[in-house]
């Protein structure tokens, strides 16, 4: 099993990527997002969905990856706190 650790969820790093000046109707605007969508998405409560990796990618100059993969960790890490009902193994 893999190390406990408490990943930040994506919409938090993201943070770091708005200039402090812009706005997140602008940077919403910017994304061809809503602002309410961008908004769930920067305060945590909601993914990053495959399509907003893209649009990131696109106006960070970063990977749709770099944003999947944590919003995977994130995941897993949420996962992996929770009891998971009783599993038996398929395969040898």
């Amino acid at each position: 099993m893999a190390p406990m650790y408490n990943p930040a969820h994506p919409g938090l790093v993201l943070r770091e990527y708005i200039p402090e000046r812009m706005t997140v109707t602008e940077a919403a605007k910017r994304l061809g997002v809503t602002r309410p969508t961008l908004s769930t998405v920067l305060n945590g409560r909601a993914d990053i969905s495959t399509d907003m990796a893209l649009r990131l990618s696109l106006a960070l100059g970063t990977s749709a990856e770099f944003w999947l993969h944590m919003q995977t960790a994130y995941d897993l890490s949420r996962a992996r706190k929770k009891r998971l009902p009783k599993v038996k193994k398929i395969a040898a």
